[in-house]
């Protein structure tokens, strides 16, 4: 790989990256962080989609304080933005002791990220284990105000929204 290709110095979250740090069991949005998309290959052009699969995610009932399990699956089109993946993990397991719907969890996920990473484009989706025989799976997307390509985007995506359908992982994957 050429050397003006690699990310280094600035271009890293120095901080924490390879460090170890303390894991709080808390909402705590500030332990996202992002790393720049390499610059410099074609393939990173205007197509390029992110999809992340976050197994096991778990957050607690804001109702009964039992937990509530589900598989979720993030996409984004980058804008320059990557989130670094060991943050990400660091973030999804803070929300182990907070309670919030089902729904919130998953605008909020969206939200932090957005405000990360300003993409041009990201959904949430959420798998949420049944509890009480219904299963919840939140939908949640994004889309640059002023990219009028991401907003036909969204509107398509959203309109044709199923349970499943912008999984992008087969079904026998799944959790149980």
């Amino acid at each position: 790989m050429a050397k003006d290709r690699l990310r280094r110095g600035r271009a890293l979250p120095r901080a924490t990256l390879g460090k170890r740090r303390p894991t709080p069991f808390t909402y705590s949005p500030q332990l996202l962080e992002a790393v720049p998309l390499s610059i410099g290959r074609a393939f990173a052009a205007p197509g390029l989609w992110v999809s992340l699969r976050c197994l096991r995610f778990t957050s607690l009932c804001p109702v009964t304080g039992q937990p509530d399990w589900a598989t979720l699956t993030i996409s984004y089109i980058p804008a320059g933005l990557l989130v670094e993946s060991k943050s990400l993990k660091e973030y999804l397991q803070s929300f182990r002791n907070h309670g919030d719907f089902h729904e919130d969890v998953c605008r909020i996920i969206c939200d932090d990220l957005v405000r990360l990473l300003r993409p041009r484009y990201l959904e949430v989706v959420g798998r949420f284990d049944a509890r009480g025989s219904i299963a919840i799976w939140p939908f949640v997307q994004y889309a640059a105000p002023d990219d009028a390509e991401m907003q036909a985007l969204r509107q398509a995506r959203a309109t044709a929204y199923a349970p499943g359908r912008y999984d992008c992982f087969p079904a026998s994957d799944a959790t149980p």
